[in-house]
């Protein structure tokens, strides 16, 4: 077998903010895997690396790529367990080439175009009236959970934002997620926890930055908004790590992003010992292009997963990929007859 790697640049159609900046630009990389005797049948994945979270972030990132490639071609296994989204990328290729290199990484009623995946509606870092008006668009959509990120401009501001929503919409109408993304320092984050509760919200993702153990530990035991842990699970890679992270934290919810857990591995690891101990979780993608995108949502219809899923579209990026996944209201939904486009794959420079 031979494996090959292709980096490549998404490019943002309007700039993106986030509590950490703003992105016009993403940098992520494609695995095709194949037989040397037909080299056009190939399995894809995405390695979706994301600067600034990603802990394999740095220059190890393609020396590993090459090391992979090196081994897969030796016929030797190697050590992805601190390279996430390479090992979620290398998955991904190996699913498409065992199950017929078509893109169907997960049969299931989902790619039969029977089935779809209720996803959130994200609200953007902006300034408030571009923020008012995302938020109008996704309800006229008829999205019926709306996630908003904030951290970013004037606190008052965003409460304001979020008071219109309840001034129209009961929590039986919209459901409102928050995501700081770490925004909050130890002296403000319960005055904004006790802010957020009257407005009825279902969760706030990563109130505060990963690694501060004894604080959110304690704000999940007293917060009145229940808490969902999102970059606190990235960089904990064995089994024990994990099972101690929820046991000394006990959040209400974890968020799993394969290319940041490990793949559909890792992050099958994490709903197994969430679901022992009674802590909810649903998955997000992380910015991946329509390759990525296309075997997570697959991945995500076959879980029983309840609840919305923060599941992207594809829509922010103008050199995005031919896909089969398509947005309906707030369904994701999947089209049979309009498969990955191989030809436009096969374009990129790939690499071994």
């Amino acid at each position: 077998m031979k494996l090959q790697f292709a980096p490549y640049i998404l490019k943002f159609k309007k700039p993106a903010g986030t509590s950490r900046g703003i992105l016009t630009e993403k940098l992520t990389a494609f695995l095709r895997i194949f037989d040397e005797k037909d080299p056009t049948r190939f399995g894809v994945g995405e390695a979706a690396i994301f600067p600034g979270l990603s802990p394999e972030a740095d220059e190890r990132y393609f020396y590993k790529m090459v090391e992979l490639v090196t081994n897969v071609r030796l016929g030797i296994p190697t050590d992805l367990s601190h390279f996430p989204s390479i090992q979620s990328g290398f998955e991904q290729a190996i699913r498409d080439y065992s199950n017929g290199c078509n893109g169907i990484y997960f049969d299931s009623p989902f790619t039969a175009g029977e089935k779809s995946i209720d996803i959130n509606g994200l609200i953007w870092m902006d300034d408030f009236e571009s923020m008012l008006l995302q938020l109008e668009k996704k309800v006229t959509m008829g999205f019926r959970c709306i996630k908003i990120k904030i951290g970013a401009i004037d606190w008052k501001k965003e409460l304001n934002l979020i008071s219109i929503i309840r001034e129209h919409y009961s929590r039986d109408k919209i459901e409102i997620r928050v995501d700081a993304n770490g925004a909050f320092g130890k002296d403000d984050v319960m005055h904004r926890l006790q802010d957020l509760a009257q407005f009825d919200i279902h969760s706030i993702e990563q109130p505060v930055r990963q690694g501060n153990t004894e604080l959110i530990s304690h704000l999940c035991r007293v917060s009145p908004v229940p808490i969902a842990l999102d970059e606190e699970l990235i960089g904990k890679f064995s089994h024990e790590e994990k099972e101690k992270t929820l046991e000394e934290i006990k959040p209400q919810y974890i968020i799993l992003k394969p290319s940041l857990v490990g793949g559909f591995s890792g992050a099958t690891e994490w709903i197994e010992l969430a679901d022992a101990k009674g802590v909810g979780w649903w998955v997000t993608s992380a910015l991946e292009s329509n390759i990525g995108l296309n075997a997570i949502a697959q991945w995500v219809a076959t879980l029983g997963a309840r609840g919305y899923q923060g599941l992207g579209t594809g829509a922010l990026f103008t050199n995005n990929f031919t896909s089969p996944i398509f947005l309906e209201g707030e369904k994701l939904k999947y089209n049979p007859m309009s498969p990955l486009d191989r030809t436009e794959i096969d374009t990129l420079d790939w690499r071994d």
